[in-house]
């Protein structure tokens, strides 16, 4: 089990997921070409905006969206070969790919850019102030990530804190109620201990760019398949178009993307500042190599966190789990 993952809005009623799905699988085109697997987090619930305003149509990509409630599963089906493509963070590609599984990223969705955060109490001004304390977070998840990313990049480590492994809205409560001293949680949890004012960011994942990339990745057999890679070209091609309607039209954009996960407009508003949603430039330089921001250049400070938690076994040939050429096909049109 894996556990180096976004598990961000976790949802109770069994009754509403079971609804949602078959809402969704009725909604999804009789005869799709390319089956690709969602979860819940926004640069993947945003492909619902593709679907709804009609950018796979006209791009000419015959596409049905899969919806998985438990993230995991859907990077299980992917590397079983049971979906052509599917939403999964550059880091949990990696145990696949080390395992010499056959996927390949083929479009960064979005960048995590402030929606999860290192959370702190007044008391603490700096990270020498934080040393000692306790910190409440989901162990092996993307916020032990982004706190072992803040203490390296300050002089600390691990060792310089005293982890309590909570969930993550387990975390959020055990800090505001002062349980512990800080806690790193993603949103909608940062943004509510900073309207309770019990606390503050020390550091977020907008500090860390690059390192928490949201991604499509597709199956090597599908990108052989002349006709699924087409299909996946133009949602590629889509993927542009969402990306511009966010930017340009947020408030419908929520309405939709809200809508899929079962919660308030309003509520979901406050994950769209902290997505980076990538346009073209941003992924030509994602899946170039030779770019400093380039997944390529994340892969070993990503690696090296998933290894020291044998999380992964062995090494990674980042260059060969990329596959830019859809890109370049879809930027030709």
């Amino acid at each position: 089990m894996r556990f180096f993952q976004h598990h961000r809005i976790l949802r109770s009623s069994i009754a509403t997921v079971l609804a949602l799905c078959a809402a969704l699988s009725a909604a999804g085109p009789a005869h799709a070409e390319v089956k690709v697997g969602l979860s819940d987090w926004p640069g993947w619930v945003a492909w619902y905006v593709a679907d709804q305003k009609g950018f796979f149509k006209r791009h000419g990509a015959n596409v049905k969206l899969v919806w998985f409630g438990n993230y995991t599963d859907s990077v299980a089906a992917l590397s079983a070969g049971q979906l052509d493509a599917n939403a999964q963070t550059w880091s949990d590609t990696m145990t696949p790919l080390a395992k010499k599984v056959d996927v390949k990223a083929v479009l960064v969705n979005d960048n995590s850019a402030g929606n999860d955060a290192l959370m702190v109490g007044p008391k603490i001004k700096s990270f020498a102030d934080l040393k000692g304390r306790t910190v409440a977070l989901e162990q092996f998840s993307i916020s032990h990530f982004v706190l072992a990313t803040a203490l390296a990049r300050n002089g600390m480590s691990m060792n310089d804190v005293k982890v309590v492994n909570l969930s993550a809205g387990d975390a959020a409560a055990a800090f505001v109620a002062g349980r512990v001293d800080a806690a790193v949680v993603w949103n909608p949890w940062v943004n509510k201990i900073q309207a309770s004012g019990k606390g503050h960011a020390l550091f977020t994942s907008r500090d860390m760019p690059g390192l928490v990339p949201d991604l499509l990745v597709a199956h090597g057999k599908s990108l052989r398949d002349k006709i699924k890679r087409q299909d996946l070209v133009g949602m590629i091609q889509a993927w542009f178009d969402t990306q511009s309607f966010i930017h340009d039209h947020p408030d419908e954009a929520v309405q939709i993307m809200s809508k899929v996960v079962g919660i308030k407009p309003a509520e979901y508003k406050v994950f769209l500042p902290g997505t980076r949603f990538f346009d073209r430039a941003d992924n030509q330089a994602a899946l170039d190599a030779s770019k400093p921001q380039s997944l390529v250049a994340a892969g070993p400070e990503i690696h090296k966190f998933l290894s020291t938690n044998k999380l992964v076994a062995g090494p990674v040939d980042y260059a060969a789990g990329i596959d830019a050429s859809l890109l370049a096909d879809a930027l030709k049109k």
